[in-house]
């Protein structure tokens, strides 16, 4: 079932989720659901808040853009892109390599809205999936930079306040714009 996407002003988007302690059909369906939306959205990642569920889970895919990354590494073995997408997680776990990267990022719950956000370059993600495998995902490029957004969605950090003084101030008209067009109040 496709969910409607939650838009900036409503503050499911600033909640830190609850961690998922156990997994069951409603969180399963849930998955599904989102999943099912992201495609309609045409999007490469969605986290649970954005469909207002305040829980760690999210959903990855870049596997339109095999070359978007240089590596991917699982559990410690070199892997291809298409072993592990999409990628449904939950609670994860983020370290980051000290390298970093602008690049410009968009967000479903910002429709139409682009800006430039510097991140780290690399990334060790310890996430669990669906059926309770423990993944280390160590990897570079979109797929990092995927991982990373939608983690701080579930940390109630939104994209925009990643991105620099400047580039927010130049993107401020445009965001209020965006939600009277939408008819969120904030």
């Amino acid at each position: 079932m496709i969910r409607e996407i939650v838009i900036y002003g409503d503050p499911v988007l600033r909640k830190k989720c609850a961690r998922v302690d156990a997994v069951d059909e409603e969180l399963r369906a849930l998955a599904s659901d989102m999943m099912e939306t992201m495609i309609d959205a045409q999007g490469i990642g969605l986290a649970a808040p954005q469909v207002g569920e305040p829980v760690q889970l999210a959903i990855v895919d870049v596997s339109h853009d095999p070359e978007c990354i240089s590596y991917l590494r699982v559990n410690g073995e070199d892997a291809e892109l298409a072993d592990i997408m999409p990628l449904v997680f939950i609670n994860p776990e983020l370290e980051f390599g000290d390298e970093k990267d602008v690049m410009a990022e968009g967000c479903l719950s910002f429709p139409d809205i682009r800006g430039d956000v510097t991140r780290p370059y690399d990334v060790r993600a310890r996430l669990t999936t669906l059926e309770g495998e423990e993944l280390l995902v160590e990897t570079d490029g979109l797929l990092a930079r995927a991982i990373q957004h939608e983690t701080d969605h579930l940390n109630g950090v939104l994209f925009i306040e990643r991105m620099s003084t400047a580039t927010k101030l130049s993107l401020r008209g445009k965001i209020k714009r965006m939600q009277q067009d939408l008819g969120v109040r904030r």
